[in-house]
């Protein structure tokens, strides 16, 4: 059992030991100059004061948490610790449409608060900034209308040849400023994807339908506010045609994105409704046409049609996601419902997209675009540029209805009206300092907007103190380094606390003899390194313990304990030897010189029966107890001395109940239900005395009286006493009443039983003279019989 606790005692030390090494990042840094010490952990300063080293302590011993270094002796005034900062560079309000002016341009809408922050990151520290935004009202629109022009979609471009003026006429309940443009795609101009025969390639179309030629992308129309003209242009297009299901619908969504300046896209709202009754080709499906030239991702428009379609292949979903997000387009996927769920799929992978159904003859278009513009308005959603190496950002919404989201939540809100305000708590955080140590920027914008806050991030690399070092200093050996933040920065090659040796004669053996105590075995005790002739010593798991000491003979943790603390509590380890406080001595520091915790109420030590050993009494006789051998438990008289004080607050009677409180609190009192519940003498590790005493209404009452091993008064009373009760009158009297009514049933009895054998008797005793009477069988000649004998005379015997 012993070895058992020994084992998960060594455990349990083992574990603990390794959560302190994983916790203080500051020690595991092995820093050997400032900037790398506060590179370690926010939690890490520098003591810079050139006396704070202890001999045998190595210089990244001056790397630590703050509040060891302070215990460790260091002056608060030469500790480095140098925190980030936060400023706001610019920061416009957000636009108020009810005190702006009325005409506002694009461009003077702010939607977004602030525009530029600049952060200075210590590592490990975050810095955070709130950022604000409002959905302003009538702000502008580009919509982009692009159509799938393959041959099923015939009776779908009839009633889209009016959608510019309809169209702008229901756009203008939510903008005043309002762009519509409009694109067609088909197919790659290459076998398989159309047929390359010659008539074919001028009419795709089978029978005697008439329809163009096929066609990767056109920008039939550029953005205009002229619906009309929209009409016009769309009236006049023409269906073609191709051969497989899928269309090469991604080719024209990324021209439509990267082409800005001919499409004519402005820095508002962009939209983008994608119209088709098919599914799509994407990336590796151009090798069936043996392209196999990845997507550019530029723009190829030349007179206005994709020029490059048998060149690169198709783009990959990501590289799209990409443009569409660098141009901040919106994406409306108008599709029929047989392809709503391959298109509720592709939503899912790019941000700021909405899918709505599509009739068979687009005869809906219209509520689709406005139903798919407000579910993508009232959703807005935070992203940023790519990050530095280590750094890392966190977000935090604050919605409407006081909704707070964390993590990947925290980077939107839903639910946005016109006009509301959300906010977003950004933290940025550094770890370590990048290469260099170069200002960087990163952009966070809400996706689908051009608006953004700019981050310019400034990195803290080195202290305050650095700037103030002195290259070449005669402190460090004749010039062998730079001394700066109290310690030595050696030169490339030299090594040691000042510099003064080469790394190429660190390990020698002239060097190392220096470092063996009394000429023996061990360098530095095994407990740390010869570096130029002298010990620098190991550091610990646990950063309150060190090694110290010319050859690293001494630590501050191998003292002796008492109550689980190191010298008491009372005292500091000093190379293995407890240095006891003021009042106290021991190996331990665990006895107390203070004998005024063994004074007795008469003034004595102990009561003149016991002696004072480090604060506490020793009785001379065991049979007295207490913090200064005042009580005897087993000693006659006690079980008087108690008995009123147990009756008052046990039963509330007796002559002290009136000063019960006043007299009696000097013991804690616990009932018991009956007597076998009481304490017996050999149950308890101190002597307990049984008591059993009369109160005032003559019943015996019964207790126990000890005092614990902590000097504690304990009484257990049985809660009810045990009280002579009086004759019970109703039982007796019913006894008597029943006693008579009994033994007179029984005399009944007893008569009746007699009768009875009585008259059994008189009865045999008649029998038996019957049976011995001699009657005479004589005829009397006086004897007449009484019976008459009358015969009819006329019975003839029929």
């Amino acid at each position: 059992m012993d070895l058992k606790l020994i084992l998960i005692a060594f455990i349990g030390l083992f574990y603990s030991s390794y959560s302190q090494k994983e916790g203080n990042e500051c020690i595991s840094a092995n820093a050997k100059y400032c900037g790398e010490c506060i590179q370690a952990g926010a939690k890490c300063g520098w003591c810079s004061d050139p006396n704070f080293l202890k001999q045998g302590e190595t210089v990244s011993s001056r790397c630590d948490e703050l509040q060891s270094l302070v215990k460790r002796g260091c002056n608060k005034t030469f500790i480095e610790n140098p925190v980030g900062r936060r400023k706001i560079v610019k920061n416009t309000e957000v636009t108020d449409r009810n005190k702006a002016p009325k005409n506002l341009k694009p461009e003077d809408i702010t939607q977004v608060q602030p525009q530029k922050v600049r952060l200075t990151l210590r590592s490990g520290e975050p810095q955070a900034f709130e950022l604000k935004f409002k959905r302003a009202e009538d702000y502008p629109i580009d919509l982009y209308y692009l159509m799938d022009l393959s041959f099923s979609m015939k009776d779908d471009l009839e009633n889209v040849k009016n959608l510019g003026t309809s169209l702008m006429k229901e756009m203008s309940k939510i903008t005043s400023d309002m762009r519509i443009g409009f694109g067609s795609f088909v197919e790659k101009t290459v076998m398989p994807y159309i047929s390359t025969t010659p008539a074919k390639l001028l009419n795709p179309c089978t029978g005697d339908q008439n329809c163009t030629s096929p066609f990767s992308y056109k920008n039939v129309l550029p953005l205009t506010s002229n619906g009309s003209t929209f009409n016009n242009l769309v009236g006049v297009q023409q269906i073609s045609g191709n051969l497989d299901s899928p269309e090469g619908g991604f080719d024209a969504i990324m021209q439509v994105a990267v082409c800005g300046e001919q499409i004519g896209w402005r820095n508002v709202t962009r939209l983008l409704v994608f119209s088709t009754d098919a599914g799509f080709h994407f990336a590796g499906d151009g090798k069936l046409g043996g392209i196999v030239l990845p997507n550019d991702g530029k723009c190829h428009l030349e007179n206005n049609i994709y020029t490059m379609s048998h060149y690169y292949d198709y783009p990959s979903i990501a590289h799209l996601v990409q443009k569409l997000s660098d141009n901040n387009i919106q994406t409306i996927f108008a599709v029929t419902e047989e392809f709503q769920p391959v298109y509720q799929e592709l939503k899912n992978l790019i941000p700021k997209s909405a899918v709505g159904t599509l009739s068979a003859n687009s005869s809906n278009v219209i509520n689709l675009i406005i139903d798919a513009y407000n579910s993508l308005s009232s959703e807005v959603i935070l992203e940023n540029s790519k990050l530095p190496e280590g750094v890392t950002i966190a977000y935090t919404s604050r919605c409407k209805n006081g909704v707070t989201n964390k993590g990947e939540n925290g980077r939107k809100c839903s639910n946005i009206s016109i006009g509301d305000e959300v906010h977003f708590n950004i933290s940025i955080t550094s770890k370590g300092c990048p290469k260099q140590g170069k200002p960087e920027v990163i952009k966070v914008k809400p996706l689908g907007f051009t608006e953004e806050v700019e981050i310019t991030l400034n990195f803290i690399c080195e202290c305050d103190c650095h700037s103030k070092g002195i290259k070449n200093s005669p402190d460090c050996h004749f010039g062998n380094g730079t001394y700066e933040c109290g310690a030595c920065r050696c030169n490339e090659g030299r090594v040691g606390r000042n510099c003064e040796c080469s790394s190429n004669d660190v390990a020698t053996e002239d060097m190392d003899q220096t470092c063996r105590k009394d000429n023996g075995t061990d360098i530095c005790s095994n407990n740390g390194e010869c570096v130029c002739g002298t010990c620098e010593c190991n550091k610990r798991e646990n950063p309150e313990e060190r090694y110290s000491g010319q050859f690293c003979e001494c630590d501050n943790f191998n003292c002796d304990r008492s109550g689980g603390k190191l010298c008491g509590g009372h005292g500091r380890c000093e190379c293995r030897k407890c240095i006891c406080d003021p009042g106290w001595n021991g190996t331990a520091c665990d006895c107390s010189l203070d004998e005024s915790t063994c004074l007795a109420k008469n003034k004595q030590i102990c009561n003149g029966r016991g002696r004072c050993e480090c604060g506490a009494c020793k009785c001379d006789d065991p049979k007295f107890q207490g913090a200064t051998c005042e009580t005897c438990p087993t000693c006659p008289g006690v079980c008087a001395e108690y008995k009123e004080c147990v009756e008052c607050r046990a039963f509330g009677t007796g002559e002290k109940k009136e000063t019960c409180e006043k007299e009696c609190n000097d013991f804690t009192l616990t009932k018991v239900p009956t007597r076998d519940k009481l304490p017996q003498p050999n149950s308890e590790p101190y002597p307990v005395m049984h008591c059993k005493e009369r109160d005032a209404n003559d019943c015996w009452f019964y207790y126990t009286y000890a005092v614990t091993n902590s000097t504690e008064k304990v009484v257990h009373v049985v809660e009810e006493p045990e009280c002579p009760t009086g004759p019970d009158i109703i039982p007796i009297v019913a006894g008597v009443v029943a006693g008579i009514v009994l033994i007179g049933l029984a005399l009944l009895l007893i008569w009746k039983l007699l009768m009875i054998i009585h008259d059994r008797r008189e009865f045999a005793k008649f029998e038996k003279e019957k049976m011995n009477a001699k009657w005479d069988t004589g005829e009397n000649p006086i004897y007449k019989s009484a019976v008459t004998t009358v015969v009819n005379p006329k019975y003839e015997g029929k």
